[in-house]
């Protein structure tokens, strides 16, 4: 444990060091970017000491705040989500380096990197906390902490209303998770977390805080419809802060969740299905906004909101397999959903730094801007197409065995259920292959409108693949998509500890279920094997085939067109349009469209602009509601500090006299 304490350390002083250096951006490179990454590494060793020795580490030290202690302890749940943690920091420290290193402007880089660490240790903070005071002080330093980071490019107005978008989100979520935590402490008497589990014997209190935990922690999460704040603060961070956050930071709010239920003892079957309500509502949601973006770093943020759908769909199944004793179901469902945030944090991670490199190199993220980047960064779009073949679920990549899990559980349980639940399991794998089905045409838009083609606008000659440090950044990343897809029974041994305790089952019975889909994973691997070697031998011969011969290149038959345009292939828009017409219920957008008119027709155009609901429609009027009302109390600021004091001062005496009387 003392491992991962100077690891935490090591962090939060560099990034102090960091902030001293002013605009000395290679000493706060060096001084930020070092530490983080030395202490990922030492949080990453405490990590695989836990999973390996399968025993928790624990450290309790005096802390003087009242119902607090300084209690931290990493147990396999914990370990899995410091795990992603660590890898994703790593990877994105390095690639912050060279992206940061960049920007021509007078920003202090020295206070990105010291916000950079500070998040860091506050996520592993947040999922080895042991005291309700404690975790909820560690959050609130992880939402300031990446509030900072999201606004970075203050100046601009979008940034600065994404920032206090997310700011406001975060702490209407941290005032929910205050009153679970006081719903707990009251029933257990005390708030370590050691003492909570004595809830699960008040049946109205333990349904109270699942609903308590799915609201405060599912803000963090971005669940529909509480997501609103995450395609607003993704897009506007700098990507490798973006990778971050859409990789392991919105994945505390599913460890929170889990974490919850292991202290409410027995769940009850209204709990999963609720969980699977919300995973496949916010599913098929987030795909579809997905499909309707035309800014890059938007319709990554919004498959975020798609994936964590995922996790929930199968933690739901988890939660009713446990509350129908179908222990196969609860540990498919656990593993499937627990897999897919390590599959998650790694292919979104990669995601958001290859898109960031297209911005490092094009200076734009709108797709229709975009095209033809293929033949001049030839990296940066194979990293781009191996993250999107992981985050659609295609073997041979780490995405593919998580959803597999979940398809699993779901049908086997089906084939062996009564006609009624049957059906309802046979939807969940429908909804979840409706998901795989349209996040495959989004991520086809996405690298066909950006890599395939030619330039839709000129580019200039500096479009180029980024530099070493931001590909190994992304090689990292692609490393650990390809380790997972090709060695899935070995990442579900690391895995059963942490599924067994978020199943309440020993560890042998889920490493039972779990090693009977042995066979399933060894052919699983086998075929992509096999994929893969028939792919490395066909390059291979085409190399041999044309060694000592001129290779050139020549245009395509053009269909009698003599000068083929840009405007002639697909865009973003246009291939995007059929399927949003099928889901207009569940997506509003509108088009503004120029058709070709006369026998010579001029310029014409057609775009799509989605409308997400949530926001406009629900959360806007209300705020508005919100602002209307308080404004009619503004009399009460008189800007006299005084008058401020005295107002504490009555506040503090009535809850004196309340707690007497």
């Amino acid at each position: 444990m003392w491992i991962f304490v100077a690891g935490l350390l090591l962090q939060l002083a560099g990034g102090a060091a960091a902030f001293l250096t002013a605009r000395r951006s290679v000493t706060a490179h060096a001084l930020g970017a070092g530490t983080a990454v030395l202490g990922c590494l030492a949080v990453l060793a405490s990590t695989v000491l836990v999973l390996l020795d399968r025993a928790p580490s624990t450290l309790r030290l005096p802390w003087a705040v009242p119902y607090g202690s300084f209690s931290i302890a990493i147990d396999p749940l914990s370990a899995l989500f410091l795990a992603a943690i660590a890898v994703v920091g790593v990877a994105s420290a390095i690639y912050g380096t060279s992206y940061l290193g960049s920007d021509p402007g007078p920003r202090r880089l020295g206070s990105s990197w010291f916000f950079f660490n500070t998040l860091l240790a506050s996520m592993s903070l947040v999922v080895t906390a042991r005291n309700a005071v404690l975790f909820l002080v560690a959050w609130e330093v992880m939402s300031i902490a990446s509030f900072f980071l999201v606004t970075f490019e203050h100046e601009r107005e979008d940034v600065r209303s994404a920032g206090w978008l997310y700011l406001i989100a975060s702490h209407l979520g941290a005032a929910v998770l205050t009153a679970l935590f006081v719903v707990l402490g009251r029933s257990a008497g005390s708030l370590d977390f050691d003492a909570f589990p004595a809830v699960a014997s008040h049946g109205a209190t333990a349904g109270a805080a699942f609903l308590l935990a799915l609201v405060g922690f599912g803000v963090k999460a971005g669940f529909v419809p509480v997501h609103v704040w995450l395609p607003e603060a993704h897009p506007a961070a700098p990507s490798h802060v973006s990778a971050l956050m859409s990789g392991v930071m919105i994945k505390t709010g599913i460890y929170g969740i889990v974490r919850t239920l292991t202290w409410l003892g027995p769940p009850r079957a209204w709990w999963g299905w609720t969980l699977v309500g919300v995973g496949i509502t916010s599913g098929v949601l987030g795909v579809l906004f997905a499909l309707a973006q035309h800014d890059l770093k938007r319709l990554l943020a919004y498959h975020s909101v798609e994936n964590v759908g995922i996790i929930a769909l199968g933690i739901g199944l988890g939660v009713l397999g446990m509350a129908l004793g179908n222990e196969a179901l609860a540990v498919a469902g656990f593993a499937g959903g627990l897999l897919h945030v390590l599959n998650h944090a790694l292919f979104k991670g990669l995601l958001f730094l290859s898109s960031g490199a297209v911005i490092h190199a094009t200076g734009t993220r709108h797709l229709e801007h975009l095209g033809g980047l293929m033949r001049r960064m030839r990296w940066t779009g194979a990293a781009f197409l191996l993250g999107s073949v992981a985050i659609v679920g295609l073997p041979p990549l780490n995405g593919f065995v998580s959803e597999l899990l979940i398809y699993v559980g779901a049908l086997q349980s089906g084939l062996s259920s009564g006609a009624e639940l049957s059906g309802l399991m046979f939807g969940c794998a429908a909804s979840l292959a409706l998901i795989g089905g349209l996040a495959a045409a989004c991520f086809a838009k996405a690298f066909g409108v950006v890599f395939l083609g030619v330039e839709r606008r000129p580019l200039g000659g500096h479009t180029v693949d980024p530099p070493t440090t931001m590909r190994a950044g992304m090689l990292l990343l692609a490393a650990g998509c390809l380790a997972i897809g090709l060695l899935p029974r070995r990442a579900l041994d690391l895995l059963s500890p942490a599924v067994a305790q978020a199943a309440s089952l020993g560890a042998g019975p889920a490493a039972a279920v779990l090693h009977a889909q042995g066979p399933m994973f060894a052919n699983v691997t086998l075929v992509s094997s096999v994929g893969i070697g028939l792919v490395l031998g066909l390059w291979l011969l085409r190399a041999w085939l044309l060694r000592g011969r001129s290779v050139c290149r020549a245009p395509t038959w053009d269909c009698g067109y003599v000068a083929p345009s840009p405007r002639m292939q697909y865009t973003a828009s246009s291939f995007a349009q059929p399927l949003l017409d099928l889901f207009g219920a569940a997506v509003r957008s509108s088009r503004e469209e120029r058709l070709p008119q006369g026998t010579f027709p001029g310029a014409s155009s057609f775009a799509t602009h989605e409308h997400d609901v949530w926001k406009e429609k629900v959360f806007a009027g209300a705020f508005r509601r919100g602002a209307a009302i308080l404004d009619r109390f503004h009399w009460i600021q008189q800007g006299n500090v005084q008058l401020y004091v005295l107002y504490i001062v009555v506040t503090l005496v009535a809850l004196l006299l309340w707690k007497l009387y």
